[in-house]
């Protein structure tokens, strides 16, 4: 298999990088390989990594992708890695017209890697992270064992979406602690003479009384002093894990974290690399010949998806919204107070501003702060947006509002912290026992209740001492537990 660019694939490449280029577009350096089907099923497998820790889900992911593929149900025309350089990789099967899509596509994403504020803080060295990764953990199984390993591993990647999505972004001042200590409690002494002090407060009286003090002051002292987020790393800071296993769950979130931005933007970052090779394909890629093909396979990446938005489709729509508001001068007090259909319609003052919008907003925001600012009542109601939900009568999913304000909170309420429930950390000494206490930010949503009983049990392993969790079940305030045998639930009392 030839994993190097043929010399038209690497004439193509640097035609193409110079095109994005003129556009404003900036990126590391690309490097691609071109692979066969099974090749880059592997590949995606390990999420882009030529080489990652083994562990069954990976084998799994890789047998699903296969499958799909040869049933024809899905296929892989590219992959594009965070990193510097960037790595990317092309289907060899690809017709030359795919591989111009391909290429272009990738140089978007180039750009928006480099430039978005969520990957600042990321590893552009992750190529090799990954690889000294795969090292450490193969060298812990052939020690203790793949079985011991790969246990804790599906502990500890159970629990990898228990970290603070926003930790990167916050910059505390080193000179400010985190928590003000209270100051240590002392005895209470009797006023004597010098001569009889000793005598009216003897001493191993005074040692007990500190010894008392200390104890209530340790059990009044809140641990931690406030919720901690990041279940992951107060699980590495503060759990009995011997060095090794510290060391995997560290890798665990750190990767997590590496992740995470591709997460928080993928709206923005494939309508951002759709928009691109959209655009640079019509402009000045495609010969005549090729627009058909072309047109074909970019519709099909632009389909619905089966019971959810397509990514690709709305971040692309909203990308060329932005622009031609901005283009138009239709932003700001005159426009939001203007409430003439027909003025609005026709509303163009030509300020032709768009494209350097876009490109700021590009640098500054993510999914959440992206629809939040820029989704509008025009926009849902001309692309036909809506919310839907499940009707038990009939059984099937109905439209339920096409109102802007119902749509676009549903939108935002599945972005935030991915739509997944927001559970911390809220007492690391329950009852004085060093017990663990997780809260759920309770909105309206309950807990699937068996992956809350199996994530009790996998943090249990980690904290190796009864664990519990605040939550709601039927609107009503419950404890669950899990003490390393059996699950238990209680009411609780509020406040």
């Amino acid at each position: 298999m030839q994993h190097e660019l043929t010399p038209e694939l690497r004439t193509l490449q640097a035609e193409i990088e110079g095109h994005a280029r003129d556009h404003g577009l900036d990126f590391f350096e690309i490097v691609y390989q071109v692979l066969d089907w099974e090749e880059i099923n592997e590949v995606a497998a390990y999420g882009g990594y030529p080489v990652r820790y083994p562990h069954w889900r990976h084998g799994m992911q890789y047998t699903e992708l296969s499958r799909s593929y040869a049933y024809g149900l899905s296929k892989i025309y590219e992959m594009v890695v965070n990193n510097d350089p960037t790595y990317a990789y092309l289907l060899a099967a690809n017709h030359l017209v795919d591989q111009k899509l391909v290429m272009a596509h990738v140089c978007g994403h180039g750009d928006f890697f480099k430039h978005n504020f969520s990957f600042a803080h990321t590893n552009r060295k992750m190529m090799d992270g990954m690889a000294n990764h795969a090292a450490r953990v193969r060298r812990y199984m052939e020690r203790h064992g793949e079985d011991e390993v790969e246990r804790l591993l599906d502990r500890c990647l159970s629990i990898d979406n228990l970290i603070d999505y926003n930790a990167p972004h916050i910059k505390r001042h080193p000179s400010v602690p985190q928590t003000t200590e209270e100051p240590r409690r002392a005895p209470r002494k009797l006023r004597a003479k010098q001569y009889m002090d000793s005598y009216i407060n003897p001493e191993a009286a005074l040692e007990a009384e500190q010894e008392r003090l200390d104890e209530a002051q340790r059990r009044d002292e809140h641990f931690p002093p406030h919720p901690e987020k990041d279940v992951m790393l107060f699980l590495l800071e503060h759990a009995p894990l011997k060095n090794w296993e510290r060391d995997v769950l560290g890798i665990v979130r750190e990767e997590a974290y590496y992740f995470a931005p591709q997460g928080r933007t993928k709206i923005m970052n494939e309508g951002w690399a759709s928009y691109w090779h959209s655009t640079l394909m019509t402009t000045r890629i495609l010969t005549p010949d090729e627009f058909i093909d072309y047109a074909d396979h970019h519709s099909g990446t632009m389909a619905p998806y089966a019971g959810s938005l397509n990514p690709y489709k709305l971040g692309l729509e909203l990308w060329r919204d932005i622009e031609e508001r901005w283009n138009k001068g239709r932003y700001g007090a005159a426009w939001d107070e203007c409430d003439s259909y027909q003025e609005r319609q026709g509303w163009d003052t030509g300020e032709m501003k768009g494209r350097g919008k876009i490109f700021e907003v590009r640098r500054h925001y993510n999914d959440l702060t992206f629809i939040d600012e820029f989704l509008t009542a025009d926009f849902v109601r001309k692309h036909g947006l809506f919310t839907y939900e499940f009707n038990p009568i009939s059984g099937e999913y109905v439209i339920s509002d096409r109102d802007f304000g119902a749509v676009k909170e549903k939108l935002l309420f599945q972005l935030t912290n991915f739509g997944q429930p927001w559970i911390e950390v809220t007492d690391g000494n329950f009852l004085n026992r060093g017990e663990l206490v997780l809260g759920h930010r309770y909105e309206g949503v309950p807990l699937k209740l068996d992956f809350a009983r199996e994530t009790l049990e996998n943090v249990q392993s980690l904290w190796k001492r009864p664990v519990h969790l605040e939550t709601y079940i039927e609107d009503e305030p419950r404890l669950m537990s899990y003490d390393g045998e059996e699950h238990t639930s209680e009411k609780r009392t509020e406040g």
